[in-house]
C-alpha cells in the first residue's frame, strides 16, 4: 500500500452511486479506492446516500472514539434484520449501552470460556468419532453444527437432534445472508423468523423454571437481565440477544476454516500446535482474525458534530470503516499480508490496527463483548484440527473470492479419511512393533 502517513485530505469519488462497486468489488472497495485515491478516506455516494469511507488505525481511532457514533441507522437494513436487529445491543448508545454490555461481559468471565472451551473439546471429540465413519466431509458445514452444539449446551439451550440441525441451518443462513442483498439475504431472513419464535419461547421456559439452567449460564443471564431503568428486559430484546449469542459462536466456523486452510498451506504449521503451546495457538487463532477476510466494515452515524482530516463531520452523517483493510494495513503490521503468528507474541495488540469485531474500549464503545468467546472456540477449533485428528485433504477448489462477502472457500473445505490421533498412534505403535518383530 503507497505511504499514506502524511495525506490529510479526505479525496471525493465522483462515481454517481457506488453501491454496485462495492457489491462487485467486495473487501476491496474501500481500502482499492484509498490507494487510488492517496488517502485515508473519501466521499461517495452509496445506496443514494451520501457516506465517508475510512480505512487505518488514525481512522479507527477517529471512528471509535467514545460516544462519537451511533450504530443507529448505519447499517443497511437487511444486514442489520440479519445479524443484529433493532432490539439489540448495538442499537444503544451512553448508558444504556453500557449497562446492556455489562450483561455480555458477564457471558465471558474466565470461568464461562473455561466451561465454554470444556464443552467444545467434548464436542469436537464426539464429532471426531462420527466423522470417521463417514468417509468425505465438508468441514464448514460440520463445524457449523459443531459450533451450535457447543454453544446451545453453553447457553443451557434444550436441543433435539432435529433442533440442532434446524438452529445450525437457520444461525448459518444469516450469516451468509449478511454481506448482500440478493436472495441470500432474504432466504437467511425467512429462517431467521422461525429463530426468533424459538427463542422467544427459550426465554419463556426459562423465565417459568421449565428449562433448568445454572445461574451463570448465558440463557439464564439474559433471560433475567434487568435494563438501566430497573424494569426486565421485554422478551422480544431478550430473544434477540440470545440469538446474536448463539449465532455469533457459529460464526466462528469461518476462522476455524481458515485455519484449517492456514495448516493445508504449511503443514510445518502443525508442529507448535501439536506440541501443546497454548500461547501459540491463541497467536495463531489471532493472526487467522487479522489477516482472514470476514467481517468487511462498520456503519457509525455521527452523534456529535467534530473535525477530521480537514473535514467538519454533522450529525447524522454517515462514515464507513474498513475493517479487513485496517487489519491488513502495511503501516501498522509488517508484512501485513502474511501469516505470521509471532506478531502476537512480540507486542501487544494495537486495539485500532486489529479490529476484526471493532476497536477501541469493548466496555465504553461498540467494540464486541463477545472477542473472548470467539478467541476460544476459534482456538480450540484449531487445536482440534491439528492435535486430536488426522485426515487427508482432496483437490478441491480453496480459492478465496473478495467480491463475495462474507468469504469463505470455495469448496468450504472438504476432507476424507479422518482418523482420531488416538487411534493414529495406535497404527504407528503396531507398525513399529512389527518393524521390531522383524528384525
Amino acid at each position: 500500500m503507497p505511504n499514506r502517513a502524511t495525506k490529510t485530505e479526505i479525496a471525493n469519488d465522483k462515481t454517481l452511486d457506488a453501491t454496485l462497486a462495492a457489491l462487485l468489488q467486495g473487501y476491496d472497495f474501500i481500502r482499492r479506492r484509498c490507494e487510488r485515491f492517496g488517502s485515508d478516506a473519501f466521499t461517495t455516494r452509496a445506496m443514494l446516500q451520501s457516506a465517508t469511507c475510512v480505512v487505518g488505525e488514525d481512522a479507527a481511532r477517529m471512528f471509535y472514539a467514545p460516544g462519537r457514533f451511533t450504530r443507529v441507522g448505519a447499517m443497511p437494513v437487511m444486514t442489520l434484520m440479519l445479524l443484529q436487529d433493532f432490539d439489540s445491543v448495538q442499537m444503544l448508545d451512553g448508558a444504556a449501552l453500557r449497562h446492556r454490555k455489562d450483561m455480555f461481559l458477564a457471558l465471558a468471565t474466565p470461568p464461562q470460556i473455561a466451561r465454554l472451551e470444556e464443552i467444545a473439546r467434548k464436542e469436537w471429540r464426539a464429532r471426531i468419532a462420527d466423522w470417521q465413519a463417514r468417509g468425505r466431509i465438508v468441514l464448514f458445514d460440520e463445524t457449523c453444527e459443531v459450533l451450535t452444539r457447543i454453544a446451545c449446551t453453553w447457553a443451557a439451550v434444550p436441543l433435539s437432534e432435529h433442533e440442532a440441525k434446524a438452529r445450525t441451518r437457520e444461525f448459518a443462513a444469516m450469516i451468509e445472508g449478511s454481506g448482500t442483498l440478493g436472495p441470500r439475504a432474504w432466504w437467511g431472513l425467512f429462517l431467521r423468523r422461525g429463530t426468533e419464535r424459538w427463542a422467544r419461547d427459550v426465554i419463556h421456559r426459562v423465565r417459568t423454571g421449565e428449562i433448568e439452567t445454572r445461574a451463570d449460564s448465558p440463557a439464564r443471564i439474559i433471560a433475567f437481565h434487568r435494563e438501566l431503568n430497573g424494569e426486565p428486559i421485554e422478551l422480544n430484546a431478550a430473544a434477540v440477544e440470545l440469538i446474536n449469542v448463539l449465532r455469533a459462536s457459529v460464526a466462528v466456523a469461518r476462522y476455524v476454516v481458515y485455519g484449517a486452510l492456514m495448516l493445508h498451506e504449511k503443514p510445518e504449521r502443525h508442529q507448535r500446535l501439536r506440541a501443546g503451546d497454548r500461547a501459540y495457538a491463541e497467536a495463531f487463532a489471532q493472526e487467522v482474525r487479522r489477516l482472514c477476510p470476514f467481517f468487511a466494515y462498520i456503519g457509525g452515524r455521527v452523534r456529535e458534530p467534530f473535525d477530521w482530516h480537514n473535514k467538519h463531520f454533522a450529525k447524522g452523517e454517515w462514515v464507513v470503516l474498513d475493517l479487513y483493510g485496517t487489519n491488513i494495513d502495511p503501516r501498522s503490521h509488517r508484512n501485513a499480508t502474511s501469516f505470521d503468528p509471532d506478531r502476537f507474541l512480540k507486542r501487544e495488540v494495537c486495539p485500532f490496527s486489529f479490529v476484526p469485531q471493532g476497536g477501541g474500549d469493548v466496555r465504553t464503545g461498540h467494540r464486541c463483548p463477545g472477542e473472548d468467546v470467539t478467541v476460544a472456540l476459534a482456538r480450540v477449533g484449531i487445536e482440534m484440527l491439528a492435535r486430536e485428528m488426522r485426515y487427508d485433504v482432496p483437490p478441491q477448489d480453496l480459492s478465496i473470492r473478495l467480491s463475495r462477502i462474507p468469504a469463505r472457500p470455495k469448496s468450504r473445505f472438504i476432507i476424507e479419511n479422518v482418523r482420531p490421533v488416538s487411534l493414529e498412534r495406535t497404527k504407528v505403535a503396531a507398525a513399529r512393533n512389527v518393524a521390531a518383530g522383524a528384525k
